[in-house]
């Protein structure tokens, strides 16, 4: 508690404009102190006027107050001084160079707080006290702290902007309503403001509704995303399990066949080895009954002749095949044909069924936006008809509206129209009351010999030739001239740039639009309701879009059709 005190009486003996303990302190005639030197360093900032003020209060004085030291404050000072409790600067009340200043502070200045749009003063806390306490500034306006004051400043004569300009939109001073503004539609600032404030409410809604449709898409995404990923993994898992058990299946297969030939070969090459054997012992005999023939026939002794002889002349009947026949025969040839015919139509068979599974993965999709391809897509998307409600404020005066604001005509005779800051001026073209998001489709009916069906900003220009459809960046429209019973022409316009369009003649035009994806389609409709494709743009939107109809020619019309 007793430091609380002491930290109170430092702060009733700190001079608030070096925010230091008071220095030969002075009382000015309204009460406030402040060191001598502080208080003759700001008056000798403010020489150039005709008064001097104070910092705190800002009471101005006629003449500059003769300055006289104030004792008793000045022991007080010293007593705090001798106790050795400086009061300690407390930094992050100090205006960093990313922090607006207080304007009153001199030397290191403070963070202002608040800032007033009377004074066109950044105050910090303290130097904001007299804005609550004294009756003379009950008025005023204070508004979160802005270092952006200055553009409250009418450039051309250094008022305060307490005015908006409708005709103009912009805002004005005093003297910009008597001098070039005279004669327009203004109203206050601030009556201006409550207006745009609804429209700001709007707004708000429209987006917190997308917001909440997206963060909706955005969790719906990506737990589809999360399937995607499980059921890729475990398919990728699965096709690896079932190929190694082919491949398994296949060398269990090739192993088969493989121990069926080792098994033949050794069949059949023992098969031949014993009869090999047979005929290598028969051949042995016989060449040895050769040899002793043919030694008995070069004998002289006719009685070893005749006692050999018998024996010699005596074959054995051969317990072999008296010859090998030769005969086609069949090796393994005929297996390795028959390995590579199961081979083929294997490989036949796998591929055939692998563009199968080929087209499985091709077919694999997530939630993402498909674009229409039948009239019956297109209609699943139809805007509701509240969206396609003309919007009296924005058609020009050479306008009128019909069948509940749905249908525009041009008229030689101008409409009695309230002024309106979102009215077109000079040109016959009129926008919807409800922004276009998402995805949706509309159609219009339109007659005689130039109309324009388009989509633009709210932002768009609304006088001069920078506010027709088509002639900014802030519109796209589709022109449509009927030439005769037969021939009609389209032209696509945006950003001043004209594209000649051919396609068939029809009085009905759709209009698709995907705003997230930036797609932008116009389509001829024919009386069977067959759609044709005229053009189609590809871009990023940077803001909400509106439905509009431009009539250039007299005697010529355009409707929202209601196709719901």
């Amino acid at each position: 508690m007793a430091q609380r005190d002491d930290q109170l009486s430092q702060g009733k003996l700190c001079c608030s404009i070096c925010l230091d303990l008071l220095k030969d302190p002075v009382t000015i005639p309204c009460g406030h102190s402040y060191c001598m030197s502080c208080i003759q360093s700001h008056w000798d900032e403010e020489d150039q006027k005709e008064s001097s003020s104070c910092p705190q209060c800002r009471q101005t004085f006629g003449s500059r107050p003769v300055l006289v030291k104030n004792t008793m404050l000045a022991d007080l000072a010293e007593e705090v001084k001798k106790t050795g409790l400086q009061p300690a600067p407390a930094d992050h009340c100090y205006a960093r160079p990313e922090d607006v200043g207080c304007d009153v502070c001199t030397g290191r200045k403070r963070k202002a707080v608040k800032s007033c749009l009377q004074c066109l003063v950044s105050y910090c806390e303290q130097h904001l006290r007299p804005h609550y306490d004294s009756p003379a500034f009950k008025k005023h306006k204070l508004v979160d702290d802005s270092a952006d004051l200055r553009e409250n400043i009418c450039s051309c004569h250094d008022e305060v902007m307490k005015i908006f300009c409708r005709t103009d939109q912009k805002c004005i001073c005093y003297l910009c309503s008597m001098d070039e503004h005279k004669g327009h539609d203004t109203v206050s600032a601030a009556a201006e403001m409550t207006e745009r404030q609804k429209e700001v409410r709007v707004s708000q809604q429209e987006i917190q509704q997308r917001i909440q449709n997206r963060e909706k898409d955005v969790k719906l995404l990506q737990e589809e995303v999360e399937a995607v990923n499980r059921s890729a993994d475990k398919a990728v898992e699965d096709s690896e399990k079932m190929s190694t058990e082919l491949i398994h299946l296949i060398k269990e297969r090739s192993s088969d066949v493989k121990q069926q030939i080792r098994s033949r070969q050794k069949t059949e090459v023992g098969r031949a080895r014993i009869f090999l054997e047979k005929l290598q012992q028969e051949l042995a005999e016989l060449r040895r009954k050769d040899t002793e023939l043919q030694k008995l026939s070069h004998t002289e002794d006719h009685i070893q002749f005749l006692q050999k002889y018998p024996s010699l002349s005596n074959l054995t009947a051969s317990n072999v095949s008296s010859s090998i026949k030769n005969r086609p025969v069949r090796h393994f040839e005929d297996v390795t044909a028959a390995v590579s015919e199961a081979k083929g139509k294997l490989l036949e068979s796998y591929n055939k069924e692998l563009k199968k599974i080929s087209k499985k993965v091709t077919e694999v999709d997530v939630l993402l936006p498909q674009n229409p391809k039948t009239r019956a897509d297109f209609l699943h998307h139809a805007c509701h008809i509240d969206h396609l409600t003309l919007d009296p404020n924005t058609a020009s005066v050479q306008m009128s509206l019909s069948e509940e604001n749905r249908k525009a005509t041009l008229i030689s005779d101008e409409q009695l129209h309230s002024p309106h800051p979102d009215r077109f001026v000079t040109k016959s073209q009129v926008l919807c009351r409800k922004c276009l998001s998402r995805r949706c489709y509309w159609e219009v009916q339109w007659s005689g010999s130039g109309v324009s069906v388009a989509v633009a900003y709210k932002t768009i220009s609304r006088n001069g030739d920078e506010s027709i459809f088509g002639n900014n960046d802030k519109s796209w429209a589709l022109e449509c001239a009927d030439k005769g019973a037969y021939n009609s022409s389209y032209n696509f316009k945006h950003n001043r740039e004209k594209t000649p369009i051919s396609g068939p003649q029809s009085f009905k035009v759709g209009v698709y639009l995907d705003h997230n994806a930036g797609i932008l389609s116009f389509y001829s409709v024919s009386e069977s309701e067959t759609m044709t494709l005229l053009h189609r743009v590809q871009t990023t939107f940077t803001q909400p879009l509106y439905a509009g109809l431009r009539v250039y020619r007299f005697r010529s019309t355009a409707e929202f059709c209601n196709i719901k």
